[in-house]
Order: structure tokens, then sequence, then C-alpha cells
């Protein structure tokens, strides 16, 4: 696929990014946007972000692939005029993640931006937001998974908690303001206005990565989050691991199929026969015996095996791979997930390329990150002329996706949350649904007509019961196609070709529709018939691996989150939004295909070329990571509080021994830091044990030292700087006896993008009529008939169920 056939072709974004946020440009420049990095060799940090490798970043190299760049000092009053002159009138983006304080000193706030330019997406991504009360604190990978809810939930009961592996925290949140960028851009395009966004790393971790208040897996029976126990407990029967010959596999009983699968391959025991281990809660309280016994029968054989048997008996099997083994898998190879480039030394690695196949084409890695300054001349001879501004229509004010209309084929969280980015913001979404296959996640081991788990992942949809393997079903679809924009679903690949709906077919009657299909490990490669669950993706992309105390092999530690579901839903609206951008200069719809592993994969992309570099180098670290020292998590005063401090330079060092009663000039250097670790965490323990987490959290950061409370997600809803930043905002629903903390606009604060709706998620088909009628234009008769037939279907609770619950 040619640059000048890329969905994004056209739109200019001008990036500002430094030492975070650079993959959130670069998913920009994957898809065709002239990405354009203003930097200077005196203030760019990301050049000398870790992993370096002969002195240079691999971080840099990896994210700020097909970028042009130019050499701009913005703090030099003659560099600031060309800015502003001639590089920000010809943009449509722009895009930094400079601090408040850098932005404010050169003048380059989002609201700023704007007056220069009011056509522009002044997009600003920093670690709390520029409004707030923890604006000018700071913020690491770690002091975020301890605020964000993640921490708190990570580790063994008893336990100091443990950090998540990798970095999760961050590139999530550069999914997330990419996604709140191009959708701002959106609404430009449909309002001629611009926006000034302002997105917080905080709220995208609290909203985007594992959230406490948010759609949640089958596995969790419907079951909040924020409705589990205060400490941590180990959930490791929903997703269990067992060791084998050559390592662990997980697997992933949940269905009652699953089940039965399971129980044939374990040869029947008469022990398990009965009945009731159909039922999931039922397995899982007497997982205590059930484990033991499937954990004997896989012991002696190696993953392989496990893997290859599971699939004969229809159980979802992966093993746990480290990222070496993940850099030489036979699926990843398959699809060609990495490509080999050089970097700037002019040694070669393996990137990933890319995160997203559109139009059957994997747009990733084309040119590699450019030197400072290496496109300047090229670039301020294309901005003499102007581009015209747009001009302001009487659409302002309105919710972007206001006239999109969405099919929701969609199930558990990565298909749900994708279809609710969209009905959020106002697009009409059709959830489709059969009743004999419901959503599985309506499941509720509490009996809960619609539990807050799936309430929260369905709100502002339409309920659709439509059976689709009836000939009937599959007409319907297709002509609700023909007025529809996106059709969305997460089944297993090839699964729309056997209904009959896939884009083949679609394009037939709407050349327009886009279509989104989203998989677990993509539609090609020896795995893409896998059944698809977030805890196996973990363990394909070497994540589950690394999450482990390091002393404790047989132990991971992933088994509460849901990730990277939350993601992967943020990932594939990105692109679907990108394709409808190339409608409007095409006429022409298209296909997204997404995998879940590859989005992880791009997340790390850092990680994998150094894994490439120096096989077997990336290994579980536990709480106490390299680089500098004190970075840790230390004992807070209370019962089971914590308080993640995470120093990072001299300066740093200098500020928390003055705060903490330390003699800095021990240890001045990183190197001495990190040999006396152990001497260093002993006194600053002391002092965090004598203060609560949240005193020593203040104290610290008004210090200037990046360090952050284990925060539980049952205190999101009060939370200061949360409360300010209207992250949250309360949600009811007809069937559900409680208020619910809901996800208010996606990762912080826009000027001219309206709070989404709080409409309650549908029971199954209880809009079917209604879309019968005035969708399809079918009379009375027609309808009765096709429910008669079971084309047509609704929950048969409706009538009593609504009259319960008021409406």
């Amino acid at each position: 696929m040619a640059d000048n056939a890329l969905p994004l072709t056209g739109v200019r974004v001008l990036d500002l990014t430094n030492g975070k946020g650079e993959l959130g440009s670069r998913l920009f420049a994957d898809l065709g946007a002239d990405v354009i990095r203003v930097e200077s060799a005196a203030t760019d940090r990301s050049r000398a972000q870790g992993p370096l490798v002969d002195g240079v970043s691999l971080y840099h190299e990896v994210f700020n692939a097909n970028k042009r760049s130019v050499a701009l000092d913005l703090a030099a009053p003659e560099d600031r005029a060309v800015f502003f002159d001639r590089l920000l009138p010809n943009a449509d983006i722009c895009f930094t993640s400079l601090s408040p304080a850098e932005q404010a000193a050169l003048g380059i706030e989002p609201a700023t931006l704007l007056g220069h330019n009011p056509a522009l997406v002044a997009l600003s991504l920093t670690d709390f937001g520029l409004t707030g009360p923890y604006r000018d604190w700071t913020g690491t990978e770690w002091t975020h998974l301890a605020m964000g809810g993640i921490l708190s939930r990570s580790g063994d009961p008893g336990r100091e908690p443990l950090l998540p592996p990798l970095d999760m925290a961050l590139q999530t949140a550069s999914f997330s303001a990419a996604w709140a960028a191009l959708l701002a851009y959106w609404n430009r395009l449909e309002t001629g206005v611009g926006d000034a966004v302002d997105i917080s790393v905080f709220e995208c971790v609290v909203q985007g990565f594992d959230p406490g208040w948010g759609m949640g897996g089958s596995a969790t029976g419907g079951v909040p989050a924020a409705d589990g126990p205060r400490g941590r407990i180990d959930d490791g029967h929903k997703y269990p691991f067992f060791a084998c010959a050559d390592g662990a596999v997980r697997l992933t009983i949940l269905s009652p199929r699953q089940w039965q699968g399971m129980f044939a391959w374990m040869g029947s025991p008469e022990q398990f026969a009965d009945e009731r281990f159909n039922s999931l809660a039922v397995r899982f309280q007497e997982a205590h015996v059930l484990y033991p016994a499937i954990g004997e029968l896989l012991r002696t054989k190696t993953r392989d095996q496990v893997v290859r048997e599971a699939r004969q008996y229809g159980v979802a099997a992966l093993a746990v791979l480290s990222p070496q083994e993940v850099a030489d898998n036979e699926h990843f190879a398959a699809r060609r997930v990495f490509t080999r480039t050089a970097v700037a030394s002019g040694r070669e690695v393996d990137v990933v390329d890319g995160f997203v196949e559109v139009d059957g084409v994997r747009l990733g890695h084309r040119v590699p990150a450019p030197a400072i300054g290496r496109d300047t001349a090229e670039v301020l001879a294309g901005t003499e002329q102007r581009r015209p501004a747009p001009e302001p229509s009487s659409a302002v004010g309105r919710r972007p996706f206001e006239g999109l209309r969405v099919l929701d084929l969609g199930i558990i969280v990565a298909g749900a949350e994708a279809g609710r980015l969209f009905a959020d913001l106002g697009a009409e979404v059709l959830k489709v649904e059969n009743l004999q296959a419901p959503d599985g996640s309506r499941q509720s081991i509490l009996g809960h007509v619609v539990s807050p788990v799936f309430a929260w992942g369905n709100r502002n949809k339409l309920g659709l019961g439509l059976d689709l393997r009836n000939p009937g079903g599959r007409d319907l679809f297709l002509k609700l196609a023909e007025q529809a924009d996106i059709v969305l679903s997460n089944f297993k690949p090839g699964t729309l070709d056997k209904l009959g709906i896939s884009y083949e077919h679609l394009k037939e009657v709407n050349p327009r529709i886009v279509v989104l299909e989203s998989s677990a490990y993509g539609h090609t490669g020896p795995w893409a018939g896998n059944p698809g669950y977030g805890p196996l993706v973990r363990c394909a992309v070497g994540v589950s691996g690394l999450w482990r105390y390091p002393e404790d092999e047989h132990r991971f530690q992933d088994d509460t989150t849901i990730f990277p579901d939350h993601v992967a839903a943020r990932a594939g609206v990105f692109a679907i939004l990108a394709k409808l951008v190339e409608l409007r200069r095409t006429g022409v719809g298209g296909t997204v295909r997404l995998a879940q592993t590859d989005v992880v994969l791009a997340q790390h992309a850092h990680v994998f070329a150094a894994e490439s570099l120096a096989p077997g180098t990336t290994v579980p670290v536990g709480n106490a990571g390299p680089g500098d020292a004190p970075r840790g998590v230390y004992p807070a005063a209370g019962d089971d509080e914590w308080l993640v401090v995470d120093v990072q330079g001299d300066e740093q060092w200098q500020r928390l021994a003055a705060v903490c009663g330390i003699d800095a000039a021990r240890f001045p250097d990183a190197a001495s830091r990190v040999s006396h670790r152990k001497e260093i965490d002993k006194e600053v323990g002391a002092w965090t044990s004598g203060r609560t987490p949240e005193k020593a959290m203040v104290l610290l950061q008004e210090a200037g030292v990046p360090a952050a409370k284990m925060m539980r997600i049952t205190e999101f809803p009060d939370n200061p700087h949360l409360v300010a930043r209207r992250t949250f905002r309360m949600a009811t629903h007809p069937l559900i006896d409680r208020v619910m903390p809901s996800e208010n606009l996606p990762g912080g604060l826009f000027t001219n993008v309206p709070d989404p709706e709080l409409k309650p998620a549908p029971l199954i088909g209880q809009h079917t009529r209604e879309i019968a009628t005035r969708l399809l234009g079918l009379d009375e008769g027609a309808v009765a008939e096709l429910f008669a037939a079971g084309v047509l279907q609704e929950d048969p609770r409706i009538p009593q169920l609504l009259d319960v619950g008021g409406e």
C-alpha cells in the first residue's frame, strides 16, 4: 500500500512528545499521517531513554519510525516564530507530552495553540493533566500503576504488592491519547472547529488499563472488581496455570462446553461426573480438588503437547512464553509481526511491524526514525502556502459520532468496549445478540439480569435480538448493513464468512461499510483458530511470564487483571475511525483486522528490539527494577498500606534525601545507590512506615520526587483529583440496585466534545421491535411472523422486568 493511499494521508501532526507519548503519535504515522517531530538536541529526552544500545535509544528508534524531524528549539525566539508562523497554521493536530510547567514556559498549552489556529486539535498528554490538585506532580510507570489501582490487585495475600512488568501503563495512555486526538479531529471535520484536549496518564490508566469501575470478563461472573475484598486475593482459580515438563501452561475452562472437553480429556473420572460441575461457580469452589487432578494429567507433558491436546478437546490453552520465546515464536513469524531494520548506530534489530492490518495490509514500519532536523528544509519549504481553515458549522456542540450507525457484534470486554466508545459519543449502536448464544459478559454468578459489569460496557446501545444462523436473520442483517457505517466483531476468525456477513458480502450491499474484525491472535498463523481470552494473550506475549516475584518461578500474578482487552478496543476504534476519515476522501469503505497480541507487542516494541540483540535479558524484576535507587514498594502506616517511590536521577535523590533525613552525599550517583540498594531501602522504609501513604506521597511529590500511594479502586470516586477533572459520572440502571461510577470522556478533558449520555445497557432484544419497524420498514404482521420463526428475538422477561424497573 503506497503512502498516498494510507487512511490518514493528508493529516498533518506536529509531534512535541518528549519521553512519553511517542507511541501515540507513531500510531498516526503508521496509518499515513505526516507526523513531524519538532525537537532540538538541547531539549530532547527520548533519545536518551532506555534501552540503550551503542548509545542509541531503542525506545526512540521504534516509536519515532515513519516520522519526519524539524530542528527547532522552542525556547529560542526565532525558532518559536517559525513554529507559530510556519508550522502551526498548516497543522491539523499538535501532540505534546511536555509537563504543564514546560508548556506554560513555552506558551504551547492547548488553549494557547488553539488561539493561534482555531481549527487545530491541540492535545496535551501529561502525568496528571493541566488542572486539578495533582497538576504539577511527577509520574512514572510505577507510580501510575500504584495510583491507577493496578498495584492493589497484584501479588500474593500477606506479601508486599507486586509491580506489574513492562510499560503497560504509559503505553496504554499512548493509545488512549491517540484515540482522543483522532476523535477530536473527526469532530473538527464535522464542525470546522478544533479542540484543546487535556489528557492525563493517571486517568488513562484508571479508565483503560484494567478499570475497577468498568467492563469485566466472563470469569468475573458479573461481580465488579470494586466489590472485591480490600486486600489482594489469590484469584488463580479463574485462569489457572499448570506446571508441565518444560515450563507452564494456562487453561481457560469457563463455558460448560469447555468443561465437558476437560472432563473427557481427564478420562471422565467419576469424581467429577456430577452435572453440578457444569457450573462455573461450582468449579471455582472445588478448584482445590479439581486443579490438582488436572495438574497430574499435565505435569509430564510438554507445553506443545498440552496445547495440542487441549485444542483437540475444545479447551483453551496456551504456553507461558518468555520474551525470547515470543521473538522466536512460529505464529508471530508466520504473521510477520517482526521485521528487521537498522537503527541509528547501524546495527540491525527486530522491530514490531505495526499494530493493525488495514484492507489486508499490515501498516507498520516504513521509514526509520529520523536524525534531528533531517527534514527541516523539506518541511519548511512546504509551509509557504497556507492551508485554508475550515468554516465553523452549526453542528458545534454535537456529539462527534452523531449520524453514524454501528452494527455491534462484539462480545465480552474488547468487543463491548469498542461499541461503547462509539455509542458514548453519539453513534447509534445496535448490539446484535442471539438468545441461544448471548454475550458471555451477561453471565452473573449472583443471578443478576443485568450486572454492573455488563452495564458499563454496553451503555448507550440499542438491543437487537437476531438469529444470524437463520438465513432470514442474515438477510435482515444485510438490510441493516445497507444503512450502516460500521460493523464491529471480535469472533473467532472466519465466523463472519460462515454466517454469510463477511466484508465481501457486506460491501455488495454497501460499498462504504467499514468492518472491524478483532481477535486474540489475528486472522493468519497457526494460532488463528485458537479461542481468544485476555489471560491467554498475556501468556502469548510474555506478560504473564514476567509478572511474578523473581524468586517464585511457578506462581504468576496476573490473575485478576483484564488486559489487554480495554486497550485493544481503543486500538481497534482508532483504526476504524482512521478508515472513516479516509472514507470521506475516497467514498470507499474497507476492513480493519486487529490482533490483541499485536497491540501488546507494539506497546513494547522497544523491549523486543533489545531482546533481539541480547536474547534472554528481559526477565522478571519484581519490585526492584534496574536503573536508579531507591525504586520500589515501601510499607506505610496503616493496615496493608504501601507507597511506591521511583527515584530517577541525582536531583530527585537529593530531594528525597532532604525530605527523609538521609545523607545524600554518601551515595552521589546512581551506581553507588544501586550497589547500596538494601541499605537505602531500609532507611526509606523506616521513613515511610511512620507516615500514612497519603501524607508520604504528598510530602515527596511536593518536593518533586515521583511517589504514589497504593490506591484502591474504591477510592477513585472520591479522589480529589479525579473529582476535579470529572473523570467519573454517576450512572444508574433500572435493573441494578446501585449507583455506578462510570467513565466520562476518554482520558481527560475536551473543550468541544460534550459528555457522553448515560443511557442504560439493553436487555437482549430490548429494542428489536423498534428497529424492525423504524430501520427495516416491517409492519406488525411481518414482525410477528419473524418473532414466531425465531429470526427476531427478545428476552421474554422484558415486559415484566421493565415494568418492575419503572420503564
